[in-house]
């Protein structure tokens, strides 16, 4: 593993540079709308955007990575995100960077396929998961990284702006210097939510309900922390850490989803979700040092339910049709990662910015109470029908195939599906 490794350093290294630079600019730009006076509803919608266009370029990008090959590809997607993020620094208005979140988001998810599709060609089944693994942990910690560097200038400067184009720009080189062989082209993803419920209603709602948490998160997080008063500093310590914690938190939970019934480690990630989001906003800024240890467990909860959710839906279904269930949930999850910041900006703009880890709260609440219901009305299916937990993050459709190397696999029998919970 260490040498598959090695030997794909150019691309997990300028990948990894140019996620810091995203995550570098989510926050930014949070904490630049408040300092601009955009209210909490507009910057929701506004950082809801990215996410609009990120379920648009499943569409269109595998289109223009089949016309033109991946690394062109790649330079295309890059340079896009260059220039979009250097744009926001020349003219602060709502309207436009809602164009540029939309734009960056579809050039982003163009990026993660290419990136997932190559890795996904370069590896064996047996080692699938593994290398996985490695990508979803550089990708969580460049983003916290990308938190700490926040303080590289005031967020009213261009210099945050031009360091996160230099990023983009600067992640580019390693890839463009890549030998990796060119991977099969991409196919955009198909959503068929009818099914999707049929084959397991509680893995549907609580895909939903990941991209709902997730995105305000990412969407929001900074906009929360700057309104509970928190410097620029300590806005990207409470950011990093929780990033932090999604990426670390994640192997003991979803490990602990393949030893017992799937739905009830769900049940306990979003009783757990529910009780910190709401301990967050009771302690908001009174105590700094609490806030960060909570939010440090709050990230391992909140990241992990997206990967336990999917677990839990290719536990009912046939390994032949999990690439295009899992296709669907991707989607799914961009969905909602569109509607939860919009709702908590609406939120925060009415209630103040305590609301949104309420909002949260309420959200991990209600996947708890459909949960319980679906325990009621439905059997778990065995432990030893039950697959293995792989990490999540919301990435692209390529991903998928690469985190489940079963289900690209030949030819297998099919899996009982009366268990569908």
């Amino acid at each position: 593993m260490l040498r598959l490794v090695a030997s794909l350093f150019n691309l997990l290294f300028g990948m990894s540079v140019l996620l810091t630079g995203v995550g570098l600019l989510g926050s930014l730009l949070g904490i630049r709308a408040g300092l601009a006076g955009f209210s909490s509803e507009v910057t929701g919608v506004v950082m809801a955007a990215y996410f609009a266009g990120y379920i648009l370029g499943t569409y269109v990008c595998p289109r223009i990575i089949r016309r033109v090959g991946h690394v062109r590809a790649f330079t295309i997607f890059a340079a896009l995100g260059s220039t979009v993020a250097i744009a926001h620094a020349l003219w602060v208005n709502p309207w436009f960077w809602g164009a540029l979140r939309f734009i960056n988001g579809a050039g982003m998810v163009g990026l993660y396929m290419i990136m997932e599709s190559w890795l996904n060609s370069t590896v064996t089944n047996e080692g699938r998961g593994r290398l996985f693994s490695v990508y979803v942990m550089s990708t969580l910690l460049a983003m916290g990284l990308g938190q700490l560097l926040l303080t590289v200038g005031p967020a009213q400067s261009f210099v945050p702006f031009a360091l996160v184009s230099m990023l983009f720009s600067l992640g580019l080189i390693p890839v463009a210097l890549t030998r990796v062989p060119q991977p099969t082209p991409i196919e955009h993803p198909s959503l068929h939510l009818r099914q999707l419920v049929g084959f397991s209603p509680l893995g549907t709602v609580g895909t939903l309900i990941a991209g709902v948490t997730s995105g305000t998160f990412w969407a929001l997080g900074a906009v929360f922390a700057h309104g509970i008063g928190l410097a620029t500093a300590q806005i990207g310590a409470f950011m990093a850490i929780s990033i932090v914690g999604g990426a670390f938190l994640q192997w003991p939970l979803g490990k602990l989803s393949d030893r017992f019934d799937r739905r009830t480690v769900l049940l306990l990630i979003c009783i757990g979700g529910a009780l910190l989001a709401t301990a967050i906003a009771l302690v908001s800024a009174r105590n700094l040092p609490l806030l960060l240890a909570l939010s440090f467990v709050y990230g391992g909860f909140s990241f992990t339910l997206y990967g336990v959710s999917v677990a839990h839906m290719n536990d009912q279904i046939r390994v032949e049709d999990m690439l295009e269930a899992s296709s669907g949930l991707l989607m799914l999850y961009g969905i909602g990662a569109v509607i939860g910041p919009v709702l908590g900006g609406v939120l925060m703009s009415r209630f103040g910015s305590d609301s949104l880890p309420l909002y949260l709260a309420s959200a991990f609440t209600l996947l708890t109470l459909f949960g319980l219901y679906r325990r009621r009305v439905s059997d778990a299916p065995p432990l030893e029908e039950q697959g293995d937990f792989v990490p999540l993050v919301r990435t692209s459709q390529a991903a998928i195939e690469l985190s489940h190397p079963e289900a690209s696999a030949a030819e297998v029998e099919p899996i009982d599906n009366q268990h569908a919970a």
